[in-house]
């Protein structure tokens, strides 16, 4: 990926969201922040909740002092999490998927609900101090509460881009594993009109916390998602099954009427079309990858 920015003309700075003064240095002159450094990982921040705070309360916060400084507008990215799994407690559990009514979560929905992890209380703080730094410092800001981003040049694990983990290791051949029953729910968006979203808040400077997905057009469960991987794919998956993680989400599906109203955004790519172009260039590209434990 360094290489492919490099060949479009992106200048490439190898530093730390946790350095103030190197942050301030290297947005010097910038027009526009966007923040998407960030520890992802569940099972990492309750394994390390000191270094999961300071990456992604502390790096956020120093995003924010930067912007401040140079008077320039920054977008944010927090997730879904900060939502807690509460929402575990309103399901029904349907054949290859749960089911919830509503279908949308919007960003009214109480935070930090049922049980938590230290990568539930960062990414909230960060949506707070989103909201501090509006009102406080009349700060154009905003944070993008993100669903399950994926497309090509997208290297997923298993404990974040989970899309592009099935892809690839379907593509490969490679064993996947799913936690839990494979009816956990989410809307899925693409790279591409993510992009677009934080386009979107540059030109409407409009401020406050957005949910950012596929929305209900482009929500599916982990079975859903690896029986339309296969269909593309032409074979079937080495699908494992192991126990739930603690802390786990087994439902979240962005409602976008904010994004839509405020922002003028809506996603534009929908599951097939994505995961095809994602199966692509994994097919295409396969010597990149090698398999991991």
């Amino acid at each position: 990926n360094n290489k492919y920015l490099d060949k479009i003309g992106v200048s490439l700075v190898t530093d730390d969201v946790r350095n103030l003064g190197s942050l301030l240095d290297n947005t010097s002159g910038c027009d526009y922040i966007v923040h998407t450094a960030a520890q992802p990982a569940m099972t990492i921040s309750w394994e390390d909740p000191l270094m999961d705070l300071h990456t992604n309360i502390t790096g956020t916060v120093n995003v924010l002092e930067a912007a401040r400084k140079h008077k320039i507008p920054v977008a944010t990215c927090a997730s879904g999490h900060v939502y807690g799994n509460a929402i575990n407690l309103e399901l029904e559990e349907g054949e290859d998927a749960y089911v919830r009514k509503p279908v949308g979560v919007d960003e009214n929905y109480p935070t930090l609900g049922g049980t938590l992890t230290p990568l539930h209380a960062s990414k909230a703080a960060g949506d707070i101090y989103v909201k501090v730094y509006n009102h406080t410092y009349n700060l154009d800001a905003c944070s993008f509460r993100l669903s399950g981003i994926y497309g090509t040049r997208q290297f997923g694990g298993e404990d974040h881009g989970w899309i592009a983990n099935f892809s690839i290791r379907a593509a490969m051949g490679w064993p996947l594993t799913i936690f839990g029953t494979g009816k956990q729910v989410r809307d899925i968006v693409y790279a591409q009109d993510v992009c677009e979203a934080f386009h979107a808040f540059y030109e409407t400077r409009s401020r406050g916390v957005f949910n950012i997905g596929g929305g209900s057009k482009a929500m599916l469960s982990l079975i859903n998602a690896i029986e339309l991987i296969e269909k593309i794919n032409g074979r079937k998956a080495n699908v494992i099954y192991d126990k739930d993680r603690h802390g786990d989400l087994r439902y979240f599906v962005c409602e976008l009427m904010k994004a839509k109203a405020e922002l003028g955004w809506e996603p534009k790519v929908m599951p097939e079309e994505g995961i095809g172009l994602l199966m692509d260039w994994v097919n295409e590209n396969k010597n990149i990858f090698s398999m991991k434990d």
